[in-house]
């Protein structure tokens, strides 16, 4: 069991931990009605709408996850031209956050995902989105913003949340990658298929099961813990980082760490039973507290039991949100400290 001495330390480390996020950035739309009859026009439900809800989401929810655990966020991405992406920046002042690293650009569109709930089901999802790359100049100028951000000697680390979107280029990728080795700041990914063999190098990478099968061209699921265990080791290998965090759905967290003299630190986390209400944002909320965890120099069998739990708690509500600081600690005492490890 770990101590709780150390977990309340490990949160009291969080406090004022400055990071940067880089990626693409979403308002998550909801729509919520109920539903009681079938429309004349096809054989699909009629949601009779009562309410509307915008949330922010994508790199922007990592940052709300950072900012609720008692760090610093500095979010950087691109956002369109157009009124969502006023909205946006409604919602970033409403929550407290910087827009000071975010531009806005006549070349895309501000990604929204709407989500339509009848009777508290969700029943659809339309996604409004530009995912080509972003234009060159413009990559240039949000380079800038983070070297910017950057030289202020006060970022203590680095996300790349990649959601394939066009923010995060390859080039970019390799110009941030440059910097942060210059001025020794680790980076974590939580990446997506289209950059997964540019992050090469990382201190740690955080995919899901599809993201590992994709980022090892490997066919079939991966079910065996022994073959969850190969597949993260093979990654370590062929990225060379330091740490894999791989989210494995209701199966829990695999993590492997290997230090400077090539040891290995591996293990499973099972997950908690729970009543899942929605997995959105889960990831968000994983990554998020990973990259305080590596801030923070938390040993890595600690940070994945704690992304664990947040992961699991943000699942008992509906829509994307982020982690409740009070109630994981609470939980992580609970469970860590108290029940038979």
């Amino acid at each position: 069991m770990t101590d709780e001495s150390t977990i309340t330390s490990l949160f009291h480390a969080f406090e004022g931990k400055k990071l940067l996020i880089i990626g693409d950035v979403m308002i998550d739309s909801y729509l919520w009605g109920n539903v009681d009859r079938v429309s004349p026009e096809a054989p699909v439900p009629i949601v009779a709408l009562n309410k509307r809800e915008s949330r922010l989401g994508g790199a922007a929810n990592v940052a709300m996850n950072i900012q609720n655990m008692g760090g610093v966020p500095v979010l950087c991405s691109v956002i369109g031209d157009d009124n969502k992406g006023d909205l946006f920046s409604e919602l970033l002042e409403e929550q407290g956050l910087s827009g000071e690293g975010i531009m806005s650009s006549p070349n895309r569109l501000t990604t929204v995902k709407f989500r339509v709930f009848g009777n508290n089901v969700q029943m659809l999802r339309v996604d409004e989105e530009v995912a080509h790359p972003l234009r060159r100049d413009e990559t240039v100028k949000l380079l800038d913003r983070i070297k910017a951000f950057l030289q202020g000697g006060d970022i203590e680390a680095i996300v790349f949340e990649d959601y394939d979107k066009g923010v995060i280029t390859p080039w970019l990728i390799g110009q941030v990658m440059e910097a942060a080795q210059f001025q020794d700041i680790p980076v974590v990914v939580d990446p997506k298929k289209k950059n997964f063999a540019r992050y090469q190098g990382v201190d740690l990478i955080k995919p899901n099961l599809k993201e590992l099968r994709e980022g090892l061209n490997l066919n079939g699921e991966l079910v065996d813990p022994e073959q969850i265990h190969k597949a993260v080791l093979a990654l370590q290998d062929k990225l060379q980082v330091e740490t894999v965090l791989a989210t494995l759905s209701d199966k829990g967290i695999y993590y492997s760490r290997r230090n400077s003299s090539g040891e290995r630190e591996s293990g499973a986390i099972p997950a908690y039973i729970r009543d899942v209400a929605d997995v959105s944002g889960a990831g968000d909320t994983v990554i998020g507290l990973a990259a305080l965890c590596v801030a923070a120099g938390a040993p890595v069998e600690l940070m994945a039991q704690i992304c664990n739990l947040g992961g699991g708690l943000v699942c008992e509500m509906v829509g994307v949100v982020p982690v409740n600081k009070d109630k994981l600690l609470m939980e992580a005492r609970r469970k860590f400290c108290c029940e038979p490890s």
